[in-house]
């Protein structure tokens, strides 16, 4: 990779990875436009290193809205990390159990490493439609100005707990598949569920914050076993675009965290499934082209 390929990559994973349209997606897309390989271990390690870096921007950008109503006591505190961690560990239980279904079903029993997906855009475009007609649906039950329940009989800000458990779960019907957008799952679920749309918001990306970290520490310590990526030498040497890709994907997240609060509150957040329908069938197209 030269610089401006990771600048590149790096801005259009930051705003993709925070806009409901799958980050994964568009950087699949990208790096087989420019020549890349989206299996590489190099290209895995940055790609985790881009994730690092949109996730300080949603901990700068969401931190006066948490402070105000997921820190406003120690009581709703509490309740709020009760249900945020329930969601992760509902999300890690259905999770993993897709991508053993899916190692008996495609890969006879054998262990699937996800960067096997990557190149795929074959599965890429179905997911990427999937996530699209969910986002439209839950965007135009909403758009007639309702906004949802805000908080529980108690005053704690919603999601409750089986609420939280539904929109964990399907976080975890995500994790295998590239092109399901996490955020726009997540978000139109607490739409549908009746959640006010900026405790949706607030809640999905508390989510991510949560679940980033052993993601990332997972990958790297995965990649580290990798023959290419053996020793602190090459690893150093790997992680250095990453470091100017973090920096670039920050800037990029602020800027794509705005424009989806400013659509989810004026009642447009269905204008983004229009998007993914539309790529749905870009990719489509691309993999027939022979991409």
């Amino acid at each position: 990779m030269i610089l401006w390929q990771v600048i590149v990559l790096a801005f259009v994973q930051g705003l993709a990875e925070l806009l409901p349209v799958s980050s994964s997606a568009h950087v699949v897309v990208v790096e087989k436009l420019m020549g890349l390989d989206p299996s590489s271990p190099e290209m895995t390690l940055l790609l985790v290193m881009l994730h690092t870096g949109t996730m300080f921007a949603v901990i700068l950008y969401f931190w006066k809205q948490w402070k105000q109503s997921f820190f406003s006591s120690a009581h709703t505190f509490w309740r709020i990390a009760v249900r945020l961690i329930v969601a992760s560990v509902i999300t890690l239980i259905v999770g993993e159990a897709l991508i053993k279904i899916i190692e008996k079903v495609f890969g006879h029993g054998q262990k699937i490493e996800p960067e096997q997906f990557f190149g795929r855009l074959d599965l890429i475009a179905p997911a990427l439609l999937a996530a699209g007609l969910l986002i439209i649906y839950a965007g135009l039950r909403n758009k007639s100005g309702e906004t949802g329940s805000a908080y529980d009989n108690d005053g704690t800000p919603r999601p409750c707990l089986q609420q939280s458990s539904i929109i964990g779960a399907m976080q975890g019907l995500c994790m295998p598949f590239r092109g399901f957008s996490r955020s726009g799952a997540t978000i139109s679920t607490g739409l549908l569920l009746g959640i006010a749309r900026p405790q949706s918001e607030a809640f999905s990306f508390a989510l991510a914050v949560l679940l980033t970290p052993p993601v990332v520490a997972r990958e790297v310590l995965r990649l580290m076993k990798l023959r290419h990526l053996e020793g602190g030498a090459a690893l150093g040497h790997a992680a250095i675009p990453g470091l100017i890709g973090m920096v670039c994907a920050f800037l990029a997240g602020l800027l794509a965290l705005k424009w989806l609060s400013g659509w989810l509150e004026t009642g447009k957040w269905y204008l983004f499934g229009i998007y993914c329908v539309v790529a749905a069938v870009a990719v489509a197209f691309l993999h027939h082209a022979g991409y």
